[in-house]
């Protein structure tokens, strides 16, 4: 399997974890979710999903109206469901936290589930990101120094501007990583300080909207 489809199945089965959905809704959510399926085609996501029904992990319903392919030639609605091996799957590939979850490719997908994802993870794939992502800057401005004096004026311009966006990600990183130990410290005092903190606030992770909080990961023990 390739990186790329690895990253497609982990989002596939993570949006059918929510709810199930029908391809179209699917590729839609893909598309504004996660931006980084922009590309991704009815031809690249209907392998995918066959894929993973074969394996097992999703089933296909058919029925209700039929999904808009073109004016001519309408298909039947299949709604894909997650099966309990395909939920056992995904739990399996969320709590990887290995160097794959700190690139690029994989990092959006992941941090996009991360209220999916067990607080320990969070951190480990957080931790992993900015250390990465430090050693890149690290390689930039030793290359910038080398070679500054041969480069024009644009050019030069252009490098400054990806050291900064390595920059601005290192310090959003920062910021998160301090707010799940601060959510973990919560955690680790005594019961009675936890209740009379918990009046005035949410204790972990990200500061929740007014008006709604969702379960942490960690404590839950449904299956």
């Amino acid at each position: 399997m390739s990186r790329r489809s690895g990253i497609l199945e982990f989002a596939v089965l993570g949006l059918l974890r929510e709810s199930p959905m029908h391809g179209y809704e699917l590729r839609k959510r893909l598309n504004t979710s996660l931006g980084v399926f922009r590309a991704f085609s009815y031809g690249t996501l209907y392998p995918c999903l066959k894929a993973l029904v074969a394996n097992g992990w999703l089933t296909e319903e058919t029925g209700g109206s039929p999904e808009p392919t073109s004016l001519t030639n309408r298909r039947a609605k299949i709604v894909y469901r997650l099966t309990a091996e395909g939920k056992s799957h995904f739990e399996e590939l969320l709590a990887h936290s290995g160097p794959d979850a700190w690139e690029d490719e994989h990092f959006g997908v992941r941090f996009a589930f991360f209220g999916q994802t067990s607080r320990d993870v969070r951190m480990r794939v957080l931790e992993g990101r900015r250390s990465r992502l430090e050693e890149r800057l690290e390689k930039m401005r030793t290359s910038l120094a080398r070679s500054r004096e041969r480069l024009d004026d644009y050019t030069l311009e252009l490098q400054r501007h990806g050291m900064e966006s390595v920059e601005r990600e290192v310090r959003w990183l920062n910021g998160l990583i301090e707010s799940e130990r601060a959510g973990r410290d919560q955690r680790a005092v005594d019961p009675a300080e936890q209740h009379q903190k918990d009046t005035s606030g949410d204790a972990g992770g990200l500061p929740r909207r007014r008006g709604g909080s969702r379960p942490d990961p960690s404590d839950d023990t449904t299956t």
